[in-house]
């Protein structure tokens, strides 16, 4: 399934560098450089399950040092 890219609409007498900066934010927002990147090489299940753990492993001990 694909998903709908980002668009901004350039406003009149608007700087370039302006404009670059809320397109940078909108595609920051979507989350679609994260999606690319996850889908650009192949990860095992297993290992995906296995990063995940660690993730949340390394959650909680920052939590927990937090508190």
């Amino acid at each position: 399934m694909a998903r709908a890219g980002v668009g901004i609409k350039v406003r009149d007498n608007e700087p370039i560098d302006r404009v670059l900066r809320r397109f940078k934010r909108a595609v920051n927002r979507s989350r679609l450089l994260r999606e690319y990147r996850q889908h650009m090489y192949y990860i095992k299940p297993s290992e995906e399950r296995r990063m995940e753990e660690q993730k949340a492993l390394r959650n909680a001990r920052r939590h927990s040092q937090q508190s």
